[in-house]
């Protein structure tokens, strides 16, 4: 049976396992919509009721397809979570950037409206900034933006997803009471968010969504060292180069020390990151990417295997891996 939790103090209880709604939009490879309403509807018939989309994710096709399955679902409504990107300019914002012209009033105002025409639903239940730059902590005005927009009654919370090279950024937003919800990278190799977010969080008491936790397909052990994804598929850019060889070298490693501790017979390597994704209390769901009815039965069922064992989390926190930033290098 699917376990939920409460997304932070102000918001409801959410499924431990998510949607990850990326893939619908085509961005992974070619995808049919009919497969991608098969997978939604096979998520949400095994438990799942958060459903992460983003106005990028084929702009707005993603959004589009959740729109429809949202129509069918009345009875038993799932939590759908969006993403409004910044005006056009550097990704991730620069230090340099102003956020007058990038999340301008008037610009959030339209995307929050055109959210809602997508989804075909009245208030968002959760919107989140889809990236997010330091240099505008001091003076957080989209933010404010968003706050009045909760207050009209079109948004019931307040997101912002951490930029991967500075997460930490999101730490003064929370303290400062400005966010509901976080969405943060946490993996067995990406493990920052582990030394100062997921404390403040508790503290903030601000809602925790977990993001890429299987290194965008890296930590399911599915892919040899000399695999090569096609030009459209974003895993073609996330693995230049020798990056995907190196993955599969560190896999290799935990994979034996998972061996050692004798869960393989139970758990495949999904299922270990997933798990280890799940295991800091602060963390709320951790979205898993979903294109298919036998991958969302899957990812959902992961929720009914047993905690991993103290021991070896803390062997597996040994494998946190400081590597450059996908989008700047390898």
């Amino acid at each position: 049976m699917m376990k939920r939790r409460f997304l932070g103090g102000h918001g409801p209880a959410v499924s431990e396992i998510g949607f990850g709604g990326w893939a619908l939009g085509g961005q992974w490879r070619p995808q049919d919509d009919a497969v991608s309403i098969a997978a939604l509807h096979a998520a949400i018939d095994a438990g799942v009721n958060l459903i992460d989309t983003a106005a990028g994710y084929g702009d707005g096709r993603s959004e589009r397809v959740i729109a429809k399955v949202l129509k069918d679902r009345r009875a038993d409504q799932p939590v759908v979570a969006t993403k409004t990107p910044p005006a056009e300019g550097p990704w991730p914002p620069s230090p340099y950037c102003r956020w007058e012209e990038r999340y301008a009033a008037a610009y959030l105002r339209d995307n929050v409206h055109q959210r809602l025409r997508q989804l075909g639903v009245q208030r968002i239940d959760l919107l989140q900034l889809h990236t997010w730059t330091r240099a505008w902590n001091d003076d957080p005005q989209p933010l404010m933006v968003l706050r009045q927009l909760k207050d009209e009654g079109k948004i019931n919370l307040i997101g912002l997803c951490t930029p991967e090279q500075d997460q930490d950024c999101v730490v003064q937003l929370m303290r400062d009471g400005l966010v509901d919800v976080i969405q943060v990278v946490f993996n067995i190799f990406d493990q920052e968010a582990a030394a100062q977010i997921f404390s403040v969080a508790t503290e903030t008491r601000t809602g925790v969504i977990v993001r890429v936790p299987l290194d965008e397909g890296g930590l399911t052990g599915k892919y040899a060292p000399d695999h090569t994804f096609p030009p459209d598929d974003f895993r073609h850019a996330y693995f230049a180069g020798d990056r995907l060889a190196r993955v599969a070298r560190r896999v290799d490693a935990i994979l034996a020390q998972c061996e050692l501790f004798g869960i393989l017979d139970r758990y495949d390597l999904a299922d270990v990151a997933i798990k280890f994704a799940l295991a800091p209390t602060a963390v709320s769901s951790v979205i898993v990417g979903t294109r298919t009815p036998a991958q969302a039965a899957r990812n959902a069922r992961v929720s009914d295997l047993p905690d991993l064992p103290e021991p070896l989390l803390r062997e597996l926190r040994r494998h946190q891996w400081r590597r450059g930033i996908w989008y700047g290098g390898k």
